[in-house]
């Protein structure tokens, strides 16, 4: 995929996020995939035990803010009822963004 100029802007952050809701069983991890390349952002999605989906994402601050919106909004498969997140810089350790199961 090609990246524009500004998908290149910004420094590169890190958000971590928990997400709370009915967020298990309705194609969330694979939409957040699917948001996260379309964007070009590394990191991981993961069901936890607890039904909440752990998100790690890195790239761009801009475009890690947009992510981080999709995240909280009616385009995201099932109901999203609250989002614990923290961002940091990014580290680089990914070099695509996966499901882990």
């Amino acid at each position: 995929m090609a990246e524009s100029a500004d998908r290149d802007t910004g420094a590169n952050v890190r958000l971590k996020a928990r997400v709370e809701g009915m967020v298990q069983a309705v194609g969330f991890r694979y939409w957040t995939v699917r948001k996260a390349e379309e964007l070009s952002l590394t990191g991981t999605v993961r069901n936890d035990d607890d039904g909440t989906v752990a998100v790690v994402a890195e790239g761009p601050q801009a475009l890690v803010l947009e992510f981080r919106r999709w995240l909280r909004s009616p385009e995201a498969p099932g109901r999203v009822d609250h989002v614990d997140e923290s961002v940091s810089a990014a580290t680089g350790e990914f070099s695509s963004f996966d499901v882990v199961y």
